[in-house]
């Protein structure tokens, strides 16, 4: 089958997370993905623990279905190599300070005239313009700085970060999504432009109501710990089994199966409960009959239980559940891929699914400078 991306040619000049997670879906689309690496120990996050068998697990997980090239982006012959590539590449991805590339001589207006049918993803932190363009970020001061952390954890506990890059990965989906429009612009123009993506722009795009709440009402929204913001109950309760269960089962289809699930139909019909409105305003009464359900029950009875009234819950899983989940395991969304050098490592396989164009992994993490040959001849005719 031919890929999505087939034929396509990306120069992956991104560092971390969200440049190389775009770069790296794009790969799984059937992209030809080069990924520019400093001569010696390649991109940084090589170097990062855990490790396994000396190979970074962190950097595993963000360079499949590449090919790497080493350049000394210092040494102007080498800068003369990136140029080259720019030029006859479909996209390139960069997540360099704002600047950067303009100063190595390779900002947009450069490129662009070398050539023109070019799509430049360009990620940063706070954006390419405007008064903090220049400061560092990463995903958590992402977090911090677009409200996220303060809507996150305990109301009585201090603001938190997700467990996740959430900021990061997210920029990267932004920047995939960017790319592909730009892609499917350039059928009908001709013409290739530049795409961007920010971690601030990213974590305000997250903040549903709260944002609009804020500037029509004047009114703050901060962390609920577990709890829904628009329906109730939706929380985390603990098992007889010490586990924690989470139910969401505050809304107007939920709700009703909820109550006769636990045995108490009569709370249909009490005022305090009756809808969400009233529920929301009552939260902690309707939580309390919950939580004295729940702590009553082993963990698979509650689950049983819900499942049977088809009442949205989860247990709330472990890694060890997750590594063992039998639904992920069905699906093939743990996968083992082999990268050189290192051997065999489970991981997180494709998320996205396609019928016709399917998604592949085809190779692993590459040794540093593997492709650099390979591909100074096969994009621009020359020898390393």
């Amino acid at each position: 089958m031919v890929a999505s991306l087939e034929g396509l040619k990306v120069l992956d000049l991104s560092r971390f997370i969200a440049g190389p997670y775009c770069a790296m879906l794009l790969g799984d689309l059937g992209a030809e993905v080069v990924k520019v690496e400093k001569p010696g120990s390649g991109e940084g996050t090589r170097q990062l623990d855990p490790k396994f068998q000396g190979g970074s697990l962190y950097a595993t997980t963000l360079h499949r279905n590449k090919k790497s090239v080493v350049l000394d982006l210092r040494a102007p012959g080498d800068l003369k190599k990136l140029r080259d590539l720019a030029a006859v590449a479909d996209v390139v991805v960069e997540n360099f300070r704002p600047g950067t590339m303009e100063a190595m001589g390779c900002g947009w207006e450069e490129l662009q005239a070398l050539n023109p049918r070019l799509v430049m993803v360009r990620i940063s932190g706070f954006g390419q313009t405007g008064p903090d363009a220049q400061k560092p970020c990463f995903d958590v001061i992402a977090q911090a700085r677009s409200g996220i952390m303060d809507l996150t954890g305990d109301p009585d506990g201090p603001p938190t970060m997700a467990g996740v890059f959430i900021c990061d990965y997210a920029t990267g989906l932004y920047a995939t999504i960017g790319t592909l429009a730009a892609l499917q612009a350039r059928e009908r123009t001709g013409r290739g432009q530049v795409v961007e993506a920010a971690l601030l722009d990213t974590g305000i795009s997250f903040l549903m109501t709260a944002l609009s709440e804020q500037l029509l009402f004047d009114r703050t929204t901060t962390r609920v710990g577990n709890r829904d913001r628009y329906a109730a109950p939706s929380n985390t309760f603990k098992s007889l089994d010490e586990d924690w269960v989470h139910i969401a089962g505050g809304g107007n289809i939920m709700f009703p199966r909820l109550a006769k699930a636990i045995g108490r139909p009569d709370l249909l019909s009490d005022p305090r409960f009756a809808t969400v409105t009233a529920r929301l305003a009552n939260v902690d009464e309707i939580e309390a009959i919950v939580i004295s359900w729940v702590k009553e029950r082993r963990t698979a009875d509650v689950l049983a239980t819900l499942d049977a009234a088809d009442v949205t819950c989860a247990k709330v899983a472990t890694l060890r559940d997750v590594a063992n989940d039998p639904q992920l395991r069905a699906r093939g969304k743990i996968v083992d891929i082999e990268h050189e050098g290192i051997g065999t490592i489970p991981m997180q396989g494709l998320t996205i699914g396609l019928s016709d164009t399917p998604l592949a992994i085809l190779s692993g993490i590459p040794r540093v400078g593997a492709h650099t040959e390979e591909i100074l001849q096969s994009w621009l005719g020359k020898r390393a």
